[in-house]
């Protein structure tokens, strides 16, 4: 049985406008929501309460900020089951804890922060990072994050590693009604060095081909009614799908187990569409 679809927030705008995505998502896989606001996220974040520091104004503070997510959560939609959680912790430590029993864990790009410049937040990073779960970090544009578009955008890596972000990305477009464009990107050399000798470059998509053929195989066979577009495109990973992110509903990718089993590796895509993506980005853990 799948766990509960979980959001975190902190009462700033873009962990609101996630709580709002994370509603709309728990709609659409017709399952639970738990809100979680961890109660030492101001300290984290560089902000305090106006009322001082006082546990038990602390701690009130929090639950009000939880209540205040679940009751914005049950005017959005007032048929989904929903709870609260307050936990006493930091906030990226109490999310990637509560990943071990979530299905789907959905964070903002950004908390409450003193530092305006930053592109990801400092909990939305190691959260994706180290999760246990599917990570969702809501960030873009407004008009792919409320959706419509209808497209979800696969990043294709590794085939012996694709399966999961593979089923995700799927059942996501299924859930949407949308089209899955599947992407795997290629580079020539030939093309990027202008005194580099002549490289034809029909092995390099010949072999793209191949690798998106090969994981989409199985999900294709799952998931009937879900229209899907293979396509092998040259150029650096990071940037096709970052080009690709901005006619899209969700962006999904993989990330790589440490073997150290320490948690989530994420490399340097993984890294640029968090920072760069115009649409939501979906990070599977793959083993």
């Amino acid at each position: 049985m799948e766990g509960p679809l979980i959001v975190g927030i902190d009462g700033s705008e873009p962990s609101l406008q996630a709580l709002d995505w994370a509603v709309d998502e728990a709609v659409r896989r017709a399952t639970a929501l738990l809100v979680v606001h961890a109660s030492r996220w101001e300290r984290y974040e560089g902000h305090h309460p106006s009322f001082g520091r006082d546990r038990g104004a602390v701690q009130q503070y929090a639950e009000h900020i939880a209540a205040q997510g679940a009751e914005r959560a049950r005017k959005r939609a007032p048929e989904l089951k929903i709870s609260t959680e307050v936990v006493p912790h930091d906030p990226a430590a109490a999310l990637v804890e509560a990943s071990r029993d979530a299905g789907v864990l959905v964070v903002g790009s950004r908390g409450h922060g003193t530092f305006a410049g930053l592109l990801l937040g400092g909990v939305s990073l190691p959260v994706a990072a180290h999760a246990q779960c599917p990570v969702v970090v809501v960030r873009g544009n407004d008009k792919n994050v409320q959706g419509g578009l209808g497209q979800v955008t696969l990043g294709v890596g590794a085939p012996e590693r694709a399966s999961a972000a593979a089923g995700f990305a799927f059942r996501a477009a299924q859930t949407r009604d949308a089209t899955l464009v599947a992407l795997r990107a290629w580079r020539c050399p030939a093309h990027e060095l202008p005194d580099y000798p002549t490289e034809d470059s029909e092995a390099h998509v010949v072999r793209a081909e191949n690798e998106l053929t090969s994981v989409l195989h199985d999900p294709v066979a799952r998931f009937t009614s879900v229209p899907v577009s293979a396509v092998p495109q040259e150029g650096r990973a990071r940037d096709v799908l970052v080009e690709a992110s901005a006619l899209s509903d969700l962006l999904v990718v993989g990330a790589r187990r440490r073997r150290t089993g320490v948690g989530l590796q994420l490399g340097p895509v993984g890294h640029a569409v968090l920072h760069h993506s115009a649409c939501p980005v979906a990070v599977v853990p793959h083993d």
